[in-house]
């Protein structure tokens, strides 16, 4: 589970860095209750964005916009997350993206879970657990976001 006291907190400003307009903008973090969160999402995805779950490999796939445009979203509270032309195909089963929107809409954490150290990725707005960052991805990053897919939504531009 997230930390504890976590919802008890008011929500705070934060940057975030919006692709529509082009601009970091001053937004509230998204704060909620246990139960509000299990109103908004579906049982896998609180299991995976909420008490930090993850869905099977090749379970789920991400929606592919018919334009090739297009902004993944946090499910839970929308922030702009990987644009669709930063995906690739890991063949890891989930998806995966070299590069987020901004750094400025995502939080890093240290996770030993499992007898090991990774480094988590987590929706900077809401703290929903979305997956994992390794250094084994594609130029020009090198680095492989590995996300969820029930974490995402699509907002195709252009045409859906």
């Amino acid at each position: 589970m997230l930390g504890a006291g976590m919802n008890s907190k008011a929500p705070k400003t934060i940057q975030i860095f919006n692709p529509d307009t082009n601009a970091v903008e001053e937004v509230e973090s998204v704060v909620k209750s246990d139960a509000e969160w299990r109103k908004l999402l579906t049982p896998e995805q609180y299991e995976v964005m909420r008490r930090k779950g993850t869905e099977r490999p090749f379970s789920n796939q991400c929606a592919i916009p018919h334009s090739g445009e297009g902004v993944y979203r946090c499910a839970a509270c929308g922030t702009a997350l990987f644009a669709y032309g930063k995906k690739f195909e890991s063949g890891t089963g989930w998806p995966s993206f070299w590069e987020p929107v901004s750094p400025l809409n995502l939080a890093i954490h240290k996770d030993i879970s499992f007898g090991t150290v990774r480094e988590e990725v987590r929706c900077a707005r809401c703290g929903s657990h979305l997956g994992h960052v390794f250094d084994d991805g594609p130029p020009p990053t090198g680095q492989r976001y590995c996300i969820n897919a029930v974490a995402l939504t699509l907002i195709a531009r252009g045409g859906g």
